[in-house]
């Protein structure tokens, strides 16, 4: 399992935060998007290597790349005076990597953090790259262009943000609270997938783009019900796929099929807006 965790967190940390961040605000987040290769480089090796003082470090350099990606929240914050719905999301997406950067440095440090165990730090990291930082990214983009005025895609764009923090409360107060945590999360990665294959993809005329938000949006249904699965079997104790089977699908998935999927289509349809203003 650790092999194909450390492929996804890779993807995350080399591609979909860098790439997100050009959607979110290419001008203002220009200064930390050049040097973020440097971080999240580092973040990469220490993944494959021992725990010790050199993954320590490395994790560090990561770690240091995700607070002062999560510093430019507030700055943000400060200039746009906004926390509509769409805004809300973008600032959960900037500060989402930090809570698995603190999590990479406590698991290659072999310190089991606030009691959980170094599997769960682990499995931590990616998923505040993809549920965190992706899955709002997207929430926002979502909201935005499907109309920040639509009662769905205020609920997708605050629900997903809202969803995370409480499934990060629900590690601190059990197994019952992390699923109220998961249901919240999936509602609003349904709602996500919805608006984004009747509003995003239906007025797409580009085959490619199009092919993108499907599976985007097809692929997220199915992930988050395993998700939600996963949640329902801890806190009832039934039978629920293990950590393992959860990584190879839910993980998987959601990194490939979602997030890289999302980044890449949102990317064209930039691109496609700004060939029709230089046209213009």
């Amino acid at each position: 399992m650790s092999a194909l965790v450390n492929m996804i967190v890779m993807l995350g940390m080399l591609f979909v935060v860098p790439a997100g961040l050009r959607l979110v605000d290419p001008v203002g987040l220009a200064s930390i998007r050049r040097t973020w290769p440097v971080f999240a480089v580092a973040g990469s090796v220490a993944l494959w290597l021992p725990r010790g003082a050199a993954a320590v470090a490395l994790a560090a350099v990561y770690g240091v790349g995700t607070l002062l990606l999560a510093a430019q929240a507030p700055r943000r914050l400060v200039r746009t005076r906004s926390l509509a719905p769409a805004e809300f999301a973008v600032l959960t997406a900037l500060v989402t990597p930090a809570v698995a950067g603190v999590a990479l440095v406590a698991e290659r440090a072999g310190h089991e953090l606030f009691g959980f165990t170094l599997p769960i730090l682990a499995l931590t990291v990616p998923h505040f790259h993809f549920a965190g930082f992706a899955a709002a990214l997207v929430a926002g983009l979502v909201c935005e262009a499907a109309g920040a005025a639509g009662r769905l895609s205020r609920f997708a764009a605050l629900s997903v943000p809202v969803g995370n923090v409480l499934v990060l409360g629900g590690y601190f107060m059990g197994d019952w609270a992390e699923l109220f945590g998961a249901v919240v999360l999936t509602a609003g990665m349904w709602a996500v997938a919805g608006l984004t294959w009747r509003d995003v993809r239906g007025g797409e005329r580009d085959r490619g783009t199009r092919a993108l938000l499907g599976v985007s949006a097809t692929v997220l249904v199915a992930t988050m019900l395993l998700a939600l699965s996963w949640a329902v079997g801890e806190a009832a104790d039934l039978p629920h796929p293990d950590l393992t089977w959860m990584a190879a699908t839910h993980g998987l998935g959601n990194a490939l099929g979602f997030a890289l999927c999302s980044v890449l289509a949102w990317q064209r349809l930039r691109r496609q807006r700004q060939l029709k203003e230089s046209a213009v």
